[in-house]
């Protein structure tokens, strides 16, 4: 029996082995790898006209929620993941579609920061919804830059099962000259998982100004339900060291998925509050940089400045503040507001801001 023993165990040990790393490249191949910093995809016409020093910009941030649509329960959208829906309907994609886009005409923005644009995922019937967007708009933002969050070529969870590519875009008139995908740390887990999830991502752009210092302009979507890990911390401790090593004029806007204070917390109910810290990791951000909306304007407690309608029926309406503008120093905004549609567009509401370029 020893003898046995001795002459298998060492090839069931190799056969493991072998298995293990098949496994490991399997994982490898169907998931997504992207540096630290790196060229996001950039178009732009030569022809695009260029931003003037002492210009006001008008900027839209929007979540768009991959153009779902309201009437939705997501598996993601309750704390215990069992949301029964998986996927939008074709007709709630096409009507979704045509109110983003009419949203966008009717505000005129010169510059639009958007989350949760789905290119090339199943759930989405694999179209590519930015190129659905700038179509629809006619022609309006000829430049548009884009970095995908989330991509793989499938997806092993029961509730999605397929090809995922969500991807954060930023449309502009006016011409950029770079753009830069920024790799945000990860969230905490087994590497099968993490290789599996989001690798959330700053997209950079740099819109050169004439007569003046060039505009960079920046987007995020960070993560979510990382409680007991410091995803969250690590993070804005990163989007910190980018803004501090950016040449003003900046701005940056997205769904950080954080509450702004400690007030915003105490509004929420007991069974709300377990996504979110009493203290917020967002602090580092909202004591350096002038914020939209302001810390002041959450404390207020006017729901003029609630960004987020939870798709979760136990909520029920607009409850919290998790989207954001901050701005570097000496970079004039105003016309600040939240784009509160009813009935609501997407689960996220609309920023609007505009800057005064130096």
């Amino acid at each position: 029996m020893n003898r046995i023993l001795t002459r298998w165990l060492p090839r069931l040990l190799a056969g493991l082995i072998v298995l293990v790393a098949v496994l490991a490249g399997v994982v490898y191949a169907l998931t997504d790898h992207p540096k630290p910093e790196q060229a996001a995809d950039l178009t732009c016409p030569a022809t695009t006209p260029t931003l003037k020093a002492g210009q006001a910009v008008r900027v839209m941030n929007w979540n768009v929620q991959y153009l779902a649509g309201r009437g939705y329960v997501f598996f993601y959208d309750t704390l215990a993941g069992d949301g029964p829906d998986t996927r939008p309907s074709p007709q709630s994609i096409a009507r979704t579609l045509d109110e983003v886009t009419q949203a966008i005409r009717e505000e005129n923005p010169d510059l639009v920061l958007l989350q949760e644009v789905d290119r090339d995922s199943r759930r989405t019937d694999y179209a590519d919804q930015l190129a659905l967007i700038q179509a629809k708009l006619d022609g309006a933002y000829p430049c548009a830059a884009t970095t995908y969050y989330h991509r793989a070529t499938f997806v092993p969870h029961p509730s999605i099962m397929g090809k995922v590519g969500l991807s954060l875009s930023t449309l502009s008139r006016y011409r950029m000259d770079s753009a830069t995908r920024y790799q945000l740390p990860r969230i905490c887990g087994d590497p099968v998982t993490v290789a599996f999830n989001f690798k959330r991502a700053v997209l950079g752009v740099t819109l050169p100004v004439q007569g003046g210092q060039p505009l960079s302009a920046f987007n995020t979507h960070m993560d979510a339900f990382a409680q007991g890990c410091p995803t969250m911390q690590n993070q804005v401790a990163y989007v910190r060291d980018l803004l501090g090593r950016t040449p003003a004029p900046w701005v940056i806007g997205g769904d950080f998925n954080l509450l702004g204070t400690r007030a915003a917390y105490d509004r929420l109910r007991d069974r709300e509050k377990a996504y979110f810290n009493p203290d917020t990791e967002l602090a580092p951000l909202t004591a350096k940089y002038a914020s939209f909306p302001s810390p002041a304007q959450i404390d207020s407690g006017n729901p003029a400045f609630i960004t987020h309608y939870p798709n979760d029926p136990a909520v029920g309406k607009p409850d919290r503040t998790i989207d954001y503008y901050f701005y570097s120093a000496g970079l004039k905004h105003g016309a600040e507001r939240v784009r509160q549609d009813d009935p609501k567009i997407s689960d996220h509401y609309a920023l609007l801001t505009t800057l005064t370029l130096p």
